[in-house]
């Protein structure tokens, strides 16, 4: 290493040492914010190295986080995104491939997928021209259920796309084998779901493809940034197609004829020996992160399990205090599951004499931040009124989260001391109106 280069990271560690707060935990005045990164000496050096070394696009280090995640999450390849909105919508429109031939998605055709989650699991079926049809979840565990999923199939369904609730896994195995048994895709959203289990396996790993975020209220952060993984060699291939501005060509950027055919292709009616690295399969995007993004979650994925122990752990502190606290319905993890948790949702009976939004109010004024269970039901929402949609049943359950749910955080910087503060504080306010 350069001597110059040695003492500037030297120096890095010891700014971020000397910069640390370590100010105590004052209740009503510290803020004890629902989500957050935990970056440490080695993520603020990663950083710096990664500057130093003017590794302003995508290399050796997004090649190399690709590798580690694919092996550390169970896939046999990983692309990584500029976030994981883009992965979703990466995922997405890889189904809709003319690669895929009689099974490629095309417009009109359905996809199932919840009511109660984030928008950026819906967006993409309505952007590729599909049309998503919602089911509804159960309270507790904020997921859906194999029987739902399996009463919405209609003639035009092709795929299934579902985010794991707040970490907490869905019915995958079931659903999964749904999938099979009527030849739909599954896309699991495991933004939130990073490090969970489901009948003792990694979620992500059931369905064709899974996407991940790293945005700083994630699992791991790399500040922005998303990752689409799958262990199906085709539909990899035109998710970095698709990535990488639509190209065919595979080789990296600044790689020269790594093929040994570069010149030798002739694809559409261009002529023959056309630049393969400027030949176009897909209409695709340009949504690569940087390396100085993969340095950071190099870093960040050395940390994975005492990140997700840590939320379990809190996430149960949180269940065990509040047990038993009067007209509140608790979390609870679907069966068969062990979730990583990246919230703790409470929600407020209907017909209870306080209302969630006298709690949330109650809570922030002490300095304890909630959050919506996202979007509660998208279908109320102005961006989807009127879109073309199908509802499946009922939406009774997913009404009662946009009226009556919210969320606490379980993220790894929040002490014993914060989260008994915030379970006084929940207990305090409904037991004195109970």
């Amino acid at each position: 290493m350069n001597v110059h280069k040695g003492l500037i990271l030297d120096e890095t560690v010891k700014f971020h040492l000397d910069t640390r707060s370590d100010k105590p935990f004052v209740p009503g005045t510290t803020e004890i914010w629902p989500a957050g990164a935990v970056l440490d000496e080695h993520d603020r050096t990663a950083l710096v190295e990664a500057a130093l070394d003017m590794r302003i696009a995508a290399g050796p280090s997004s090649r190399r986080f690709e590798s580690r995640f694919a092996r550390a999450l169970k896939h046999r390849k990983a692309h990584l995104t500029n976030s994981g909105s883009s992965a979703n919508l990466l995922a997405m429109t890889a189904l809709t491939s003319h690669l895929l031939e009689d099974r490629a998605l095309r417009p009109g055709d359905e996809v199932i997928t919840v009511a109660a989650g984030f928008p950026t699991t819906v967006n993409p079926i309505i952007q590729n021209g599909l049309v998503p049809v919602f089911v509804d979840v159960d309270l507790a565990t904020y997921n859906t259920t194999a029987d739902r999923v399996a009463a919405a199939i209609g003639p035009r369904t092709r795929a299934i796309m579902i985010a794991h609730a707040l970490g907490n896994p869905f019915p995958v195995a079931e659903i999964a084998a749904l999938a099979d048994a009527h030849d739909l895709f599954l896309i699991e959203d495991n933004c939130d779901a990073v490090g969970s289990t489901h009948q003792g396996r990694l979620t992500g790993t059931f369905g064709d493809l899974t996407t991940v975020s790293f945005y700083p209220a994630h699992h791991l952060t790399m500040g922005e940034g998303g990752c689409v993984l799958t262990s199906n060699l085709a539909l990899a291939r035109i998710v970095e197609s698709l990535r990488d501005w639509g190209r065919d060509c595979w080789c990296e950027p600044g790689e020269t004829n790594k093929c040994l055919k570069r010149f030798n292709y002739q694809m559409g009616t261009l002529p023959e020996g056309y630049d393969h690295k400027y030949i176009f399969s897909h209409v695709g995007y340009n949504l690569k992160a940087t390396d100085i993004q993969a340095a950071l979650g190099l870093t960040q994925l050395d940390k994975l399990d005492s990140f997700c122990e840590a939320r379990r752990r809190n996430w149960r502190r949180l269940r065990d205090g509040l047990d038993g606290t009067p007209h509140l319905i608790l979390p609870e993890a679907t069966p068969d599951s062990d979730p990583s948790w990246f919230g703790f949702a409470l929600t407020v009976t209907p017909g209870a004499p306080y209302t969630r939004a006298a709690l949330v109010d109650f809570l922030e004024d002490r300095k304890i931040g909630t959050r919506r269970l996202f979007a509660g039901n998208l279908t109320r929402h102005p961006a989807y009124i009127g879109r073309e949609h199908r509802v499946a049943g009922t939406l009774t359950n997913s009404d009662i989260i946009t009226e009556n749910t919210f969320w606490v955080g379980v993220y790894p910087a929040l002490t014993d001391e914060m989260l008994d503060y915030v379970i006084a504080s929940v207990k305090e306010f409904a037991e004195a109106r109970s």
